[in-house]
């Protein structure tokens, strides 16, 4: 028996190494972190690349260890979660791969105790590099059993400016010839968001991503949670981006949409935000019980699952501007517990985001398509002003999809970026 599970095993990663070579070889666009990969690598702290699913983890981890001697697992195999035995799985990985250096675990939140073993891992010495795509999980998992153990990478779709780059052109030094592809190129990211695989073929993007989006919540998050009513479930994550952008609160949820409890739909928001899908943005004030009871506004996480997926009867270019601002902030690593809000005043004018840095609120940005209209302009401009004056802060900035300008009002100067430069 043990025998044969050992001869198993080895199969099966023997199986993987020839998908982890056919992988490494494959020409990547690199991704432009702020991390530099020989440091990550020397250091003996766990790399933990997290993220939503298909947005490139893995090839973010293959490109790390590419020119390195490196084992490898993949945990979205169903034949090595059914054939899971740890001993059986350390003497293949050792004969498979003789002294490697380092240990890549892909998609390692599929393995019932993994966070066990990995701590075990850990504790040998082992070199690991992990990733995940599953937010609870692996914060809770890790933050209980390796504090101070691990660093963690973020990854999320392309950026524009990265979605530039696989189109050849370089945000920050565009040519004057440049300006018409540019302003096609910034309209087609706004619509259809920057999921690697859509970059590289955008015929195949509203149902590639319609394909993932259902893939997400009955895969990811269904089945792991063992969800008797999906359709419950799936009926909260298609209302939900087909309002992003929007305040709400679990009660309007629960009564909008017919759920009997309101602990229900509060369990399946949060369900929805652990695969990266929905982010929820707080209402931004001093006292921790009033922000906790006020409405919250939800973003998702590429703007591409909105064309592809949400019933809306027009296209609502504003709030795909605003979603999109909102995942910019979230790739600079604003945290939506401590860092980014929102916040309405006391005669309820609204800033989209308040940028705290500690205690202290460092910037307000407000969000407009288009500043061309005076009246959207004055709306929008003393909306910013009444919040600035509220929250004590001159750091005023709107972006909007094309016009630049400085604007001064009433003792306050506001910056006006266009998005392809905020």
């Amino acid at each position: 028996m043990l025998q044969t599970k050992r001869k198993t095993m080895l199969t099966i990663i023997t199986n993987q190494k020839k998908e982890r070579d056919v992988l490494v070889a494959r020409p990547y666009l690199s991704r432009r972190t702020p991390y530099d990969t020989d440091a990550l690598l020397s250091c003996p702290q766990i790399k933990l690349i997290t993220g939503p699913r298909r947005t490139g983890k893995s090839t973010e981890a293959i490109l790390m260890l590419k020119n390195k001697n490196f084992a490898y697992l993949n945990f979205d195999d169903g034949q090595l979660l059914s054939a899971w035995d740890e001993n059986a799985v350390w003497q293949a990985l050792q004969q498979v791969y003789p002294a490697f250096d380092y240990l890549l675990l892909d998609e390692v939140q599929n393995l019932d105790g993994w966070d066990l073993w990995v701590s075990k891992l850990y504790r040998n010495g082992i070199n690991l590099v992990i990733t995940g795509s599953n937010a609870k999980l692996l914060s809770s998992e890790m933050a209980t059993l390796l504090t101070g153990r691990y660093i963690q990478v973020s990854m999320l779709p392309f950026s524009i400016d990265e979605f530039f780059a696989w189109h050849h052109l370089e945000l920050k030094q565009l040519a004057p010839e440049q300006t018409a592809q540019a302003e096609a190129l910034q309209a087609d990211y706004l619509r259809n968001g920057g999921y690697p695989e859509t970059v590289i073929s955008r015929n195949i993007a509203q149902s590639y991503l319609s394909t993932l989006f259902d893939s997400i919540v009955w895969k990811d998050t269904a089945k792991r949670h063992r969800v008797r009513n999906v359709s419950d479930l799936n009926d909260l994550a298609m209302y939900m981006l087909s309002n992003f952008c929007n305040p709400f609160s679990a009660t309007d949820l629960a009564s909008d949409l017919g759920f009997s409890s309101v602990a229900t739909t509060k369990k399946y928001m949060e369900y929805l935000r652990e695969p990266y899908l929905f982010y929820y943005l707080p209402r931004y004030n001093n006292k921790l019980k009033l922000m906790a009871k006020a409405p919250q506004k939800v973003y998702v996480v590429d703007n591409g699952f909105v064309t592809a997926k949400a019933f809306n009867l027009g296209e609502n270019l504003g709030r795909l501007l605003e979603n999109m601002v909102f995942v910019e902030l979230i790739r600079r690593g604003y945290d939506t517990e401590k860092s980014l809000f929102y916040y309405r005043s006391r005669n309820d004018k609204e800033v989209d985001f308040v940028v705290r840095s500690g205690h202290v609120v460092e910037r307000l940005v407000q969000v407009c398509y288009d500043m061309t209209s005076a009246k959207a302009a004055k709306r929008e401009i003393n909306s910013l002003i009444e919040c600035a004056g509220e929250l004590k802060c001159n750091n005023l900035c709107i972006v909007t999809m094309g016009e630049e300008c400085v604007i001064e009002e009433r003792g306050h100067t506001i910056n006006v970026i266009p998005f392809i430069k905020f």
